[in-house]
């Protein structure tokens, strides 16, 4: 998956022969599953045609700050669409759009959009050989370094004027190679190895029955997502569950006992920066599995059960530098029985739910938790979707490794 992928791009198209190349650069962002809005200033439109774009994008094309033809016509708002914006990407960046960027010469939409951005703006220049070289080009080129804006250098090639040299704008793929790269080297998590437990565990009766519990693994699933898409390799163990990764970043390892899931976090601990214990593991485990189903014949029956071993504990005797983080499900003295558990496992964070809060628990799309660190610090947090969750704990790795 395309680090691009459920990005919100803004791409700034103007009034080059270049121009042509938006449509398949509008068409590439698109199979990567980036949102693309694309601003157009007036004189390219001479050179492609918004319907193109339009149709590509899925969304309509914007070149002024108002359809004058349209009576009823609704101002497009730059600021909101600045905002909106996860990456601009302007190319063909031309010397005479490049010029007003950089002057603060905002007369068009795509100007003024440039100049309200808060997120990262990439330039892609298409200009002639001596246009591209020109001192007043190159003091362009030194003045976006200064603000933060990213160069998506030139191609050399045949330029339309006939001559061949640098200041081709770069070919739509060799465009998204470089954004990708460039945005996954700035990713907080980039070079981190994260280890997520998710789900439940079933531990055997006999070939039929099980004893398990009604965790969905979407809490660590989401984890393990958030992870991924801010750089981190993840390995995600899992109990059984339907839910299935997207992101090639994460290796799935599939388990159905505890046992197999303390086998599968002792074989990949040594190597993570990171563990995050979201299983809701068995606590306990029938002492004897029967090899043939047992058979309904009397009123009564008696499984004698024996502790599973704890795996956050047995993580958390033997960490040097994780950054170990484990979960608490409780339901009568809350955060006291989280102390304890920080203290008795060695961890660094404990994410508590509470059964007795509405929105939490098994089986549920949000959650309520409240974050205690290995200094009892306590931060209550609202209800949230498991997603924010998820992504406020991956923020909590973040702030660890600044």
């Amino acid at each position: 998956m395309s680090v691009l992928s459920g990005k919100k791009i803004i791409l700034g198209v103007s009034g080059g022969i270049a121009a042509y190349k938006s449509a398949s650069l509008v068409r590439l962002f698109i199979k990567a599953g980036a949102h693309v809005q694309v601003i157009m200033t007036p004189a390219s439109k001479d050179f492609v045609t918004p319907l193109t774009l339009s149709t590509l994008s899925k969304n309509p094309v914007h070149s002024s700050f108002f359809n004058e033809e349209d009576a009823n016509a609704v101002w497009n708002n730059h600021v909101d669409l600045a905002l909106w914006a996860d990456y601009i990407v302007i190319a063909p960046a031309t010397a005479n759009t490049m010029s007003k960027m950089v002057n603060g010469n905002c007369d068009n939409l795509l100007i003024a959009i440039y100049l309200s951005a808060k997120c990262p703006v990439y330039i892609a220049p298409a200009m002639d050989l001596d246009m591209y070289k020109h001192p007043s080009t190159t003091a362009s080129f030194e003045a976006f370094r200064k603000f933060g804006n990213t160069i998506i250098p030139a191609e050399k090639g045949e330029l339309a004027s006939g001559l061949s040299g640098e200041g081709r704008m770069a070919e739509p793929e060799n465009i998204i190679a470089f954004l990708e790269k460039d945005i996954e080297s700035k990713l907080p998590l980039k070079g981190k190895k994260v280890l997520v437990t998710a789900g439940p565990t079933f531990e055997a009766i006999d070939p039929v029955r099980f004893i398990g519990n009604h965790s969905s693994g979407k809490m660590g699933f989401d984890i393990a997502a958030a992870a991924a898409n801010l750089g981190a390799e993840v390995v995600l163990v899992s109990g059984p569950t339907h839910l299935q990764t997207k992101n090639p970043s994460i290796h799935l390892v599939k388990v159905t006992s505890a046992e197999e899931m303390y086998t599968a976090c002792h074989l990949y601990f040594n190597d993570v920066d990171v563990a995050i214990a979201a299983a809701a593991v068995a606590d306990y485990k029938p002492k004897n599995v029967a090899s043939q189903k047992i058979k309904k014949n009397d009123t009564t029956f008696s499984i004698e059960l024996e502790k599973t071993k704890d795996i956050l504990a047995s993580l958390g005797q033997i960490k040097k530098n994780q950054f170990l983080i484990g979960f608490a499900l409780e339901t009568e003295n809350e955060i006291e029985h989280a102390k304890l558990k920080i203290q008795k496992k060695n961890l660094d964070l404990i994410v508590l739910n509470s059964l007795n809060d509405t929105g939490a628990g098994f089986g549920k799309p949000t959650n309520k938790v409240t974050f205690i660190d290995k200094d009892f610090k306590i931060e209550p947090q609202e209800l949230k979707s498991k997603e924010e969750v998820a992504i406020d704990i991956v923020n909590k790795i973040i702030s660890h490794y600044a």
